[in-house]
């Protein structure tokens, strides 16, 4: 009997569960071929030929089952749920059933409760379901299954959920019923305890190595736990199981999209994907409606992505065409494919199919923005605000709003202020969710990626300057790119757009690292490289800023037509003097389609390798050119493209813009009076005021040398906009004129209205630090922390207490802050510094055992480190990378100081593998190599070092030395000869050569090497090195006269 095989009914179960109802219903084949026409087993094959939508087909077995023993209770039930589904319901035939139902429960046994339960709680209905199973457990209280599935029913009605664990551990009291180890696991689960459910699904696998649920639940349980690596070889696994196995294909494409960004294998693998739900499931609209969604919103509107996601949601509406949330879905994939047309075809027919749809409505709304259906757009929008009163905003409605004030241009404010709206309600949603379907669906990458470029309309163009703070705009953007792309690393777009971010914000090391990734994952990104141009050219490096834009145009010709590749390349030429060429260029810019003439926003679904030209590139070329006819000398043309700058933006926010490039242009011409006079015209009440104040302050600070005027620019921003931001630009502006005093009473003010300011609180503790103010600083530190403070300030107070000498306080704080615990990377790498510092509070105290110790943590937790920051921040991993060697290099002295040579080698080739390129731990390598008389792996050392680093005296000079000891005295001369043409003042080693020449009988030779010296620079004669070296010559010399002369 079925009853007794508790593994199959376990499968089933699990698929019912998980809305799997064909591979629920080739279960319960697959039973019936093992037991024969079992009922329990027909029953479940009924069942889900019903909730696959085969209602007759499942009815008609239905209706044989109805009368038989252990089923009639659940075979009735579903008779009555499949009438209900059935398009015109007999209601007769569902009221005798119903009375059958209530004349039969009346002397069910044991088992036919436990089926009308299950039944019951495979249908959402857990407080009908827990009636049934109340009964059956009084009959049978010691019935594992009946405990198993009270303890379900207690858990996922969330009423008695903490109940739920006694049942599933009574259950397992003297069995492994695989049912109560999943019910135990999905408690823990739903704790957050993510390993402990684990290693329930552990004990599954290993005791049924064939049972595939517990590889699916074992595979979304370690992607939940960050662990990519181990996800997808279980998903592999699972398919090695079954081919058809849906759920192992599924997370196989989600690591493809989310973890590599491999969107050409991910879409082959969705075509296997289709194929294979065509063949298992081909009833579940759900289902392929499912996977449309997901798929489509981590691919960064990828068309080879995009077109095998619009086959599943084509599958879905051809199965049930009246359902409006399929066909929602449908406008959504042809909205992300840029047919704006097709997609509010799609969502109007979703709204004649429910009125009530706000995905529609939603949808709507959107069309008619891209459209540039403005006034519609609004009515709709307002009609929207007034549904959505009663259970408060969304994410989207506050999105749509921002698109609106933009599209009305009301400002930057306005629209900046619903952007972080629509943000902090949209993240809001995902708080507790652990990393999964779920998860990546709420997340919607896309739309984060649609807000992001949004936000950046507002951003300044141009980098931060060194110690300039940054824009409230980039620092959210790079907030909301941070958060979503650790969760999607491959993310292509995403982590273009970080790249971007971190270069306006002035990180220019972690924008190349980022560019670099995106690079490596796909070359032909001609985005990313031409950001990669205007970062080298920021840098000043013309050859590689050409070389990008190359590259990028021989992946795709298209680039040349992008007004953004000529700005770039005039820009080039411009930096070489190359003014004629670099108006060119521009000019043949201006004509080029979008740049003079403000166009409708580009189809947000249009997806080109080449982005739409924003306002601020339109600006720039329009200013660039003017800037070169200036600097061309030629003024008249110069005033005439600024003017006509000023027609083209006239009305517009980046009218200010020009406003404030005119003044600058007038500053260049040296006239400080008319730019000042300029900038003063411009009002708190129009855009861009910061930045004029801003020019103003540093006018008045470079130009006129006036800090006290330079300071009320500041001070008025704070007047007119009152926020962190501008108190932080306050108070720097305070620091940088060296007035601290000041700068912390502006802090102070600003951190009282924004308590939980970890960036304020840490700029108040380093103002009292430079003022000298250690006690004050301290006390700070520590009343921040006891108030809830930023555990960052940990740091930032254990590394002041250090430098006090105050090692026992140092230790305590630290401790502390090792104890607070925490999985997630931020507070691992906080950990890492944390332990570092920990170790040289002991190293100042002399305890030895506890520094090498507090080090090999910090080693083991850096390791730890390493394996997450390549999927989860992949731009830290070279400065991760190199903290891992800081530490091996840190145990390696520890090592060596203790004459533990053995041990010192090893820590340091350990840290050679984290920065092979690193001459200084190369050479100390060499050094221990000879100091343990092992000359072949040190020459060996060396010669690595001089082949990456030929210039390194150092390392010659170790050389010579080797091959002196091995009396190769004709090489070792050779090497320092070869370093004293390259450095004739390295006295080192001319006084090593005057050595080896004694001892070869070379002395004549000397005077050369002397002579080479003194000529390289006129202070030689006074150098000590110099003197030192002609004085031994002279000795050696003397010494080997009276020899001679004793001799004769």
């Amino acid at each position: 009997m079925a009853e007794a095989d508790p593994i199959t009914l376990a499968k089933i179960n699990y698929y019912c569960q998980t809305g799997y109802y064909g591979h629920m219903e080739s279960a319960a084949l697959e039973g019936l071929q093992r037991y024969g026409n079992d009922p329990i087993l027909k029953f479940f094959s009924a069942f889900a030929k019903v909730l696959q939508n085969r209602v007759q087909e499942g009815m008609r077995e239905l209706d044989i089952l109805k009368d038989k023993r252990d089923v009639n209770l659940c075979a009735t039930m579903a008779l009555m749920l499949a009438h209900k589904k059935s398009q015109t319901m007999d209601r007769e035939a569902v009221q005798e059933l119903d009375a059958k139902l209530k004349e039969e429960r009346k002397q069910a046994g044991e088992l036919g409760l436990y089926f009308a339960g299950l039944f019951l709680f495979n249908s959402g209905k857990y407080d009908k379901a827990r009636e049934y199973i109340d009964r059956m457990l009084k009959m049978a209280p010691q019935n594992p299954d009946g405990l198993t599935l009270k303890g379900w029913i207690e858990l996922m009605s969330g009423r008695e959920a903490k109940r739920s664990i006694k049942f599933f551990e009574e259950a397992l009291v003297g069995s492994k019923n695989v049912n109560a180890l999943f019910g135990k696991a999905k408690y823990f689960e739903m704790k957050h305890n993510y390993s402990g459910a684990l290693e329930l699904i552990n004990q599954v696998v290993v005791s049924q190595p064939s049972f595939l649920p517990a590889f699916l639940e074992k595979m979304r349980l370690q992607l939940a736990l960050q662990d990519w690596d181990q996800t997808l070889e279980t998903a592999q696994r699972a398919e090695g199981i079954d081919i058809h196995c849906i759920g192992a294909i599924e997370y196989q494409v989600l690591c493809m999209l989310c973890r590599e960004g491999n969107y050409a294998e991910a879409s082959t693998k969705i075509a296997d994907l289709v194929t294979t739900l065509d063949k298992v499931e081909p009833q579940s609209g759900q289902l392929y409606y499912h996977m449309a969604q997901v798929f489509s919103k981590l691919c960064g509107r990828n068309n080879l992505v995009l077109q095998q996601t619009q086959v599943f949601i084509e599958r879905a509406v051809s199965l049930d065409s009246n359902s409006a949330d399929f066909v929602n879905e449908m406008g959504c994939q042809l909205m992300m494919q840029g047919k704006v047309k097709d997609a509010m075809r799609c969502h109007r027919n979703a709204m004649q199919l429910d009125e009530t749809s706000v995905g529609a409505l939603t949808g709507i709304i959107n069309c008619q923005l891209l459209q540039g259906h403005i006034e519609e757009a609004a009515q709709q929008l307002e009609f929207l605000n007034e549904i959505q009163q009663s259970i408060g905003r969304s994410a989207d409605l506050a999105y749509l709003s921002a698109l609106l004030a933009i599209k009305k241009g009301k400002g930057p404010e306005k629209a900046i202020e619903l952007l972080n709206e629509a943000t902090e309600l949209h993240f809001a949603g995902l708080k507790g969710l652990p990393l999964g379907i779920d998860y990546f669906c709420k997340l919607n990458p896309d739309f984060l990626l649609q807000v992001i470029k949004d936000y950046l309309h507002f951003a300044p163009q141009v980098p931060v300057a060194s110690g300039q703070p940054v824009s409230p705009v980039l620092k959210r953007c790079h907030q909301v790119l941070d958060l979503l792309t650790r969760a999607v690393p491959g993310l292509m777009d995403g982590l273009f757009l970080s790249a971007k971010v971190k270069f306006l914000a002035g990180d220019i090391a972690a924008a190349q690292s980022t560019l670099q990734h995106c690079l490596e994952q796909d070359a032909t990104f001609s985005d990313a490289h031409i950001l990669m141009a205007q970062i080298h050219l920021s840098q000043n490096n013309f050859k590689l800023a050409n070389q990008s834009l190359e590259v990028g145009l021989s992946y795709n010709f298209q680039v040349r037509d992008h007004p953004l590749y000529h700005l770039i390349l005039a820009r080039i030429l411009k930096k070489q003097g190359n003014m004629v060429d670099a108006i060119k260029t521009l000019q043949m810019a201006m004509v080029l389609p979008g740049v003079k003439k403000s166009g409708a926003r580009a189809d947000s679904g249009k997806k080109s390798r080449v982005e739409q030209i924003s306002v601020q590139d339109r600006v720039a070329v329009f200013l660039e050119l003017a800037e070169a006819h200036r600097l061309q000398n030629e003024q008249h043309e110069a005033a005439k493209v600024m003017q006509d700058a000023i027609n083209e933006f006239q009305g517009t926010p980046e009218e200010v813009c020009i406003l404030i490039a005119n003044a600058d242009l007038t500053l260049a011409r040296g006239d400080v009076e008319m730019a000042l006079g300029m900038l003063r015209n411009i009002t708190p009440d129009q855009p861009y005021f910061v930045e004029a104040r801003e020019k103003m302050a540093n006018i008045y600070l470079n130009y006129r040398k006036d800090k006290k005027l330079y300071a009320s620019c500041y001070r008025e921003l704070v007047d007119k906009y009152p926020s962190t931001q501008t108190s932080l630009l306050l108070g720097d502006a305070y620091m940088s004129i060296q007035e601290p005093e000041k700068a912390i009473e502006v802090y102070e003010a600003a951190l009282k209205q924004n308590p939980k300011d970890a960036a304020l609180a840490s700029k108040i503790g380093q103002a009292l630090v430079k003022t000298h103010n250690y006690g004050k600083a301290i006390n700070y530190y520590e009343v921040s922390l006891k108030t809830g403070g930023q555990s960052s300030l940990r740091y930032d107070l254990a590394e002041l207490l250090l430098k006090l000498k105050q090692y026992d306080k140092a230790e305590k704080v630290l401790k502390q802050a090792i104890e607070q615990e925490g999985q997630d990377l931020e507070t691992m790498i906080e950990h890492t510094k944390y332990l570092i510092l920990l170790a040289k509070v002991y190293n100042q105290v002399d305890r030895l055992e506890d520094s090498q110790n507090t080090l090999q943590k910090a080693r083991d937790m850096q390791a730890r480190v390493l394996k997450r920051v390549q999927v989860e921040q992949p731009d830290a991993i070279s400065d991760q990378k190199e903290l891992a060697a800081s530490i091996c290099s840190q145990l390696a002295e520890h090592a060596a100081n203790q004459r533990d040579t053995d041990t010192a080698i090893k820590f340091y080739k350990e840290a050679l593998v984290y920065s092979e390129n690193d001459s200084k731990r190369s050479l100390d390598l060499a050094g221990l190599y000879l100091m343990s008389e092992d000359l072949d792996s040190c020459q060996h050392q060396l010669m690595t070092l001089l082949k990456n680093d030929g210039d390194n005296s150092n390392a010659t000079i170790m050389l010579a030395d080797l091959m002196f000891r091995r009396n190769d005295y004709d090489t070792a001369m050779y090497h320092f000869q070869q370093l004293l043409t390259l450095k004739p003042d390295n006295y080192e080693a001319l006084a090593r050569l005057l050595d080896l020449m004694r001892r070869a009988g070379k002395l004549d030779e000397v005077p050369k090497s002397l002579d080479q010296a003194k000529n390289a620079s006129s202070r030689a004669p006074l150098e000590a090195g110099f003197s030192y070296c002609k004085g031994l010559y002279e000795w050696l010399v003397d010494s080997l006269t009276v020899k001679v002369s004793m001799n004769g």
